[in-house]
């Protein structure tokens, strides 16, 4: 199993063995993408899910800091605190596999912090309005996670996702 997500599309797809099994709307950087610590982009190239967090916590669980705060979102909690970037539901934790490009130094997503993670019902899917992660309805997260694993590859990549061709890194989509 291998998940993609087409910056093009703004969609994360699941795919065994050449067929899709999973796919959703996400929502990826309004700056683009790019590498570098402190752009709020997010970082093309070969991933994989270095953690998985929030297995037991409710729906629009609120995280800071990779913590569940204990807060559940609601629009009087956005209200009260309009600077936050919420993270709810779950935590996909990623981590780059292709030194100099998204690993290590100031190039790393693993200590840039690029999650999948839920968002607020409100917030828009399907276009690019995130800080360099990669934001997805909380309930198409959830059947993610739960059926996502550690270890599990991830490709961030800019062109539109076609099953069987060849993308970006020269890598197949199998």
């Amino acid at each position: 199993m291998s998940i993609f997500v087409s910056i093009a599309d703004q969609k994360l797809y699941r795919v065994d063995r050449g067929k899709v099994t999973f796919s959703a709307q996400v929502s990826t950087a309004l700056k683009g993408v790019g590498q570098l610590k402190g752009s709020e982009q997010t970082p093309l190239g070969e991933h994989y899910i270095r953690a998985k967090i929030g297995s037991d916590i409710p729906l629009n669980a609120v995280f800071v800091s990779r913590r569940f705060t204990g807060e559940i979102y609601t629009p009087g909690l956005a209200e009260a605190y309009p600077e936050r970037d919420w993270i709810l539901s779950r935590i996909i934790w990623l981590c780059g596999c292709e030194p100099g490009k998204n690993r290590l130094g100031s190039v790393d997503s693993m200590s840039r912090y690029i999650y999948i993670h839920g968002t607020p019902d409100t917030e828009p899917m399907g276009i690019p309005v995130s800080h360099g992660c990669i934001r997805m309805r909380n309930k198409d997260l959830v059947a993610l996670f739960n059926s996502a694993s550690a270890g599990e590859s991830v490709q961030i990549f800019e062109a539109p996702f076609i099953v069987g061709k060849i993308i970006e890194n020269s890598t197949e989509v199998d």
